[in-house]
């Protein structure tokens, strides 16, 4: 039997209100979100003993909770049970970080960005803008498609710095990233195939606009990246493997960039 278009719409309807909502879970993820006056909260969900941990932060926030028994939890929520949530659950709307062009001419911290091509993994995203937080980057801009969204997951590992450090997606990497070079930003795609090695190139550089492009684990870089980028280089290494984590080339890179 055909459902009545009312139904048929309700559902999509509902579906979408899904999507533009996100489900923050973990201790630290949680608290951080409550405490931001740009997000929007919907709805909180705690056991009575993350309620006890987060008690200053429900207060400062004013949402009130709902207490629920930890074996409720999963059941509440809707989070895949493998989630490490720690008892607290936040539903909130994504954060908007406005304009490219605002974020990287006049945002908090010195003029770094970082570009992500195509890295889709949330933890490796997560770890990066806190990476990205602690050496003072003005934002991570990713695609809007082929990207790890704002999720659950992203937030946690993140630990909070999703709260703080703009993730700003866009819908042409490669267009972004022209935009940047008109606005004086030079560009460094990190290759491991590169001859320049990653920190005399950013020597060479002074106190110019930097943009650090890096590309997901394995494919690397696309092919109109690399060309867009205004130079290759790679992190050196001492051995025979020569290949890091995109999180973790991520922070080598974006510290020799503070150190310039």
């Amino acid at each position: 039997m055909k459902k009545p278009d009312w139904v048929i719409e309700k559902e999509r309807a509902k579906r979408a209100a899904a999507a533009e909502t996100v489900w923050l879970f973990g201790i630290h993820a949680v608290r951080d979100a409550l405490v931001n006056p740009a997000r929007t909260k919907l709805r909180l969900v705690l056991t009575r003993n993350a309620a006890d941990r987060l008690g200053d932060a429900v207060a400062e926030a004013g949402l009130p909770p709902e207490i629920v028994e930890p074996r409720a939890f999963d059941k509440a929520v809707g989070l895949d049970p493998e989630s490490v949530h720690q008892g607290a659950a936040l539903l909130v709307k994504p954060l908007d970080w406005g304009r490219l062009d605002d974020l990287a001419a006049a945002g908090q911290g010195r003029p770094l960005l970082v570009l992500l091509d195509r890295v889709t993994d949330p933890h490796n995203v997560g770890a990066i803008l806190r990476s990205a937080e602690v050496f003072g980057a003005r934002a991570v801009i990713a695609p809007l498609r082929h990207s790890a969204p704002e999720t659950g997951a992203l937030a946690k590992t993140a630990s909070g710095a999703l709260e703080r450090q703009p993730y700003l997606r866009v819908g042409n990497l490669a267009e972004a990233m022209e935009r940047l070079k008109d606005m004086g930003y030079t560009l460094l795609g990190l290759d491991g195939t590169a001859e320049a090695e990653i920190g005399a190139a950013v020597a060479d550089l002074g106190d110019r606009p930097l943009g650090l492009v890096l590309g997901a684990e394995g494919p690397g870089l696309r092919e109109r990246t690399k060309a867009t980028c205004d130079r290759l280089v790679k992190i050196p290494f001492a051995g025979g493997f020569g290949s890091l984590n995109v999180s973790n080339a991520a922070a080598v890179a974006l510290y020799a960039a503070s150190v310039r």
